[in-house]
């Protein structure tokens, strides 16, 4: 389908009361020119290992011109300082131009960012609160006008065809493993899938860099050498980069503004800034762009700033804008009532929507944890896409994408294989068969894998469907009628027979701790039980616990109650039988568990207590 943008219409509708407009003009150019041009000052300060972090907000630092920089037009700006320890090659991607680039960024978006959280957090007290989300009246103009679509895969070398993804963190073997795996594209993840260790944040870059440029190589311990199969980036996997959350901070990097007020940087900007600044012109040169993948979305307003970001971006850069394509995930509940509305805002940058089906069942769950038990999920192990709620997000996420141009990209089946265990291998494949068959059925255009083993195994779903085909967003799905009721009935998943298992309970404490000490020793991703988990997973497994606990669940095969004495005793439990190998973080794992899932406050991210409590400073954070 040939996708349109149109830009000559007047906005029908109140600006502040729904979204910016149809029609309304991208927003004016950022003052500063070319990032060539832009000389912010920037300093590197290395604290010793274990050293006190600052809080997000603290007062001036002595730095540099007393904290601000200049450009060349005589603007005042603000400033990054680099507080993290350098490695080998860090100069390379923590340039005084690229920390400068940062900057620009915070300076027009830090505050911007600060609104938004404070309004998840308001929505989501009123969802506590008994207030079920909705279709917004106030955007229904984008919703039904026929006209609209989104950029799509138009102009943009090799998203024609997404028909199979591998996801997967950033270090150098993975980022060459993923490049010579055969998918047509790869999630190079600094998110759920990476834990945001300094090393692995700043290496990682280096890995993308010099993978774009095609000069990647790694050796490991044993002498084994990694190669790219090709030097040249467009014979590989198109490279789809997901930056971190809006969420979550960088505290290696310090951001002080034009009033001399630091803070933590935003991991986020951090990801897509410095990724942006060193590859994207490369990239285009090398016959790709810079595409991205958004996370943790949580409604059209957030969308709004990623498209802003874009738009600043590029015109520092100097690239045009609509080089960038985003693919947004659908992975909250708020933002699966404001999908067209988040196509819409982003419809110039828009590639397409995923289903990301782990974090949607923990926001399901984080929404509507103090609501009672007809809001409470069965075990994770039993909450299918085949239940009626999930089925209803997906199916309306296919019509929606089709509707608007865009390619909607299908989820992660867990399950992965173990090539020394046949039966477990035989077991994966039929379960990722099963789930990429329902899938492309359903008009998905592509999907995702953990393991380059299970390549094969959905793209043999996809073929049959598509064919020669490069996607099928042509597929219209007017047979879809998904209304609120559909998308909120939580409890179709018990009704069918699901239950709360003492296995379960058990199930969840175990990868929860297990998950987290991965994560705290610098692994984000972890096979498991021969299933891959990452934050997602191990955030509804902490959360799961936190709502049974708060809805006096009671596990259907012993018909006892979940309470905290309870959970207690299966973590003590848990943590004994583990190995506590040489540098193992058990013990701080289970005390981020209790913080998370067995206090009184529930907090949003398991990730953000666990990165300034325990990881930051810590042996895993070191160069």
């Amino acid at each position: 389908m040939t996708a349109t943008i149109e830009t000559s219409q007047g906005s029908p509708f109140d600006a502040d009361a729904g979204l910016a407009g149809i029609g309304t003009p991208p927003a004016a150019s950022v003052s500063a020119g070319p990032a060539s041009g832009v000389s912010a000052p920037a300093s590197r300060v290395s604290p010793g290992p274990g050293s006190p972090q600052a809080p997000r907000r603290s007062a001036p630092s002595s730095l540099p011109n007393g904290g601000v920089g200049a450009s060349r037009t005589g603007i005042r700006r603000g400033v990054i300082t680099v507080t993290g320890s350098v490695g080998p090659r860090y100069g390379e991607i923590l340039t005084p131009d690229a920390l400068a680039f940062l900057a620009l960024l915070h300076d027009r978006f830090d505050g911007a960012r600060d609104e938004l959280i404070a309004q998840r957090q308001l929505r989501r007290q009123d969802i506590a609160d008994g207030s079920d989300p909705d279709f917004r009246a106030s955007t229904r103009p984008v919703r039904d006008d026929p006209d609209w679509r989104v950029a799509g895969s138009r102009r943009a070398p090799g998203l024609e065809d997404r028909r199979v993804e591998i996801t997967g963190p950033t270090d150098p073997k993975m980022t060459i493993n993923a490049l010579n795996s055969g998918a047509r594209c790869w999630l190079a993840d600094a998110e759920d899938a990476s834990s945001p260790t300094w090393p692995n944040v700043v290496e990682g870059q280096l890995a993308l860099h010099d993978a774009i440029r095609g000069t990647l190589s790694f050796t490991n311990e044993a002498g084994k050498e990694y190669r790219l199969r090709s030097a040249h980036i467009a014979d590989l996997p198109t490279i789809v980069f997901r930056p971190r959350g809006w969420h979550l901070d960088e505290a290696h990097l310090r951001y002080t503004d034009a009033n001399g007020i630091t803070s933590s940087a935003l991991g986020s900007l951090v990801d897509f800034g410095l990724y942006f600044f060193h590859n994207a012109a490369e990239l285009i040169e090398r016959g790709r762009g810079p595409y991205f993948y958004l996370p943790k979305l949580e409604g059209y307003k957030e969308a709004r700033l990623w498209n802003e970001v874009f738009e600043v971006a590029q015109d520092a850069l100097g690239i045009p804008r609509g080089t960038i394509r985003a693919t947004v995930l659908i992975e909250t509940l708020p933002a699966a009532f404001e999908m067209e509305e988040i196509l819409y805002e982003l419809r110039e940058h828009c590639a397409g929507l995923n289903a990301g089906r782990w974090d949607y069942l923990f926001s399901v769950i984080k929404c509507f944890r103090t609501r009672g038990d007809s809001y409470v999920l069965p075990d994770r192990a039993q909450v299918t896409m085949t239940a009626p709620f999930m089925r209803a997000y997906t199916e309306l996420l296919v019509a929606t994408c089709h509707k608007r141009g865009a390619h909607a990209i299908g989820g992660m089946s867990a399950f992965i294989p173990d090539r020394r265990d046949p039966e477990v291998t035989r077991k994966a494949f039929q379960q990722v068969a099963a789930d990429k068959k329902r899938e492309a059925g359903d008009g998905f255009d592509g999907t995702w894998v953990a393991h380059p083993d299970l390549i094969p195994v959905a793209e043999a779903e996809f073929d049959a469907v598509l064919g020669d085909a490069p996607n099928q967003v042509s597929r219209q799905r007017p047979d879809v009628a998904v209304g609120q009721h559909e998308l909120l009935d939580i409890a179709s998943a018990r009704r069918a027979g699901a239950t709360v298992t003492s296995a379960g309970l058990r199930s969840n404490v175990s990868v929860a701790v297990r998950y987290i000490d991965s994560w705290l020793r610098g692994t984000g991703a972890a096979a498991l039980d021969n299933l891959m988990e990452d934050a997602a997973t191990a955030e509804i497994s902490r959360s799961q616990v936190w709502q049974w606990i708060a809805s006096g669940t009671v596990t259907d095969d012993d018909k006892l109650p979940v309470t905290r004495e309870r959970v207690e005793a299966v973590l003590l439990d848990v943590v004994a039988l583990l190995p506590h190998e040489h540098g193992n973080r058990i013990e701080d794992a289970a005390a981020i568990f209790r913080q998370v899932a067995l206090q009184d406050d529930f907090p949003a991210f398991l990730t953000n207590p666990a990165y300034q409590g325990r990881l930051v400073g810590s042996p895993a954070d070191q160069v």
